[in-house]
């Protein structure tokens, strides 16, 4: 056991499908944020924190400021904040990690926590399949694509990304939303792949919008995360256990 706990959440998607359910999503995540404060000494945010994000020089997306503000609170607290790009985030830059002092990541990273192995990633274009989001996220991460989008006013730009973000969204949700067995889960055989070559203990997704706790082996989990449109759920680690719960 360890004396501070450690969460796991993604896909808020704040900022869809509108202004006012996402503020009603927003105040729920903030009420689950003032949960965990209490005995957390690290949160990771999985991927697809907001549903559309990106930084001009001077610029970033409206909205989510009572969040932003209570990560702020946690970071003054002492609890390190680790923060993952999704596919609707992937254009974070650097100000969230100059005016927060959060960590950010771009790839899945390897982490040992109390003797434990962790693989923690947002999970997109991970696994087999999905060639047309694999090209396009190549597409959407090469620093001239993103230069090239900076050069629009944002008023135009934002309105393009808003359209495209509700569209992958939407496709997402549509989604086949029942396990399908470690056979036709992409995710799960990535998992495999990995293990074939790599001791982990954990591995702990988002992008699914599906919670999933299921068990590759005796010391071997593989969890998703859920999401905060429809499932409100979570994992929580003690030092010895990981567990996906709910909040309501």
């Amino acid at each position: 056991m360890i004396s501070k706990k450690i969460y796991f959440a993604s896909d808020f998607h704040l900022g869809a499908p509108n202004q006012l359910e996402s503020k009603k999503r927003e105040k729920k995540i903030i009420e689950w944020l003032s949960l965990v404060q209490k005995d957390a000494s690290d949160l990771y945010l999985v991927g697809d924190i907001f549903d559309f994000w990106f930084e001009y020089k001077y610029t970033i997306p409206k909205g989510n400021i009572r969040f932003l503000g209570k990560i702020a609170e946690l970071i003054d607290n002492g609890i390190d904040i680790h923060l993952f790009t999704g596919n609707h985030d992937m254009w974070m830059f650097d100000y969230l990690e100059k005016e927060l002092d959060l960590k950010l990541y771009r790839q899945p990273i390897e982490k040992t926590i109390n003797g434990k192995k962790f693989l923690i990633g947002h999970g997109d274009g991970l696994g087999p399949g999905d060639r047309k989001y694999k090209f396009l996220k190549l597409f959407f991460a090469n620093p001239l694509c993103q230069w090239s989008f900076a050069r629009l006013h944002p008023n135009f730009a934002f309105s393009i990304a808003h359209k495209w973000s509700r569209k992958s969204r939407e496709k997402e949700m549509k989604g086949n939303h029942d396990f399908l067995g470690e056979d036709k889960e992409w995710l799960i055989q990535y998992c495999k792949d990995v293990l074939k070559t790599k001791k982990i203990n954990f591995f702990v997704f988002g992008h699914r919008h599906l919670p999933i706790d299921h068990s590759l082996d005796k010391e071997v989990k593989y969890i998703n995360l859920g999401d905060w449109i429809n499932y409100n759920t979570y994992a929580e680690f003690d030092g010895e256990k990981l567990e996906l719960k709910k909040f309501s």
